[in-house]
């Protein structure tokens, strides 16, 4: 789906066909996948309006909690945040 739908209403279609599939082959290990992609559709098919993810914010987030976990935790959040911005801007 994410590489042949070339606009949202494509995309729209082929995630409701798929979705029609995964219900008809009654396997209940897929239930939860459609549950949520059924409560996300909307944010998962903002993808094709100009094919941008936020893969770099979540980087960006890891690379936080990997500097974060690294001097065990946060004790002067001023501090940390300079440090941060000092590191990472």
């Amino acid at each position: 789906m994410f590489n042949t739908a070339t606009s949202v209403e494509t995309a729209y279609t082929k995630m409701a066909h798929w979705y029609k599939d995964v219900e008809n082959t009654g396997f209940r290990a897929f239930n939860t996948i459609a549950n949520t992609i059924t409560v996300n559709y909307r944010s998962i098919l903002n993808y094709f309006i100009n094919r941008s993810t936020n893969a770099s914010a979540e980087s960006f987030n890891a690379k936080i909690k990997a500097f974060r976990s690294q001097f065990r935790g946060v004790r002067n959040i001023e501090f940390f945040l300079y440090r941060l911005t000092k590191i990472f801007a």
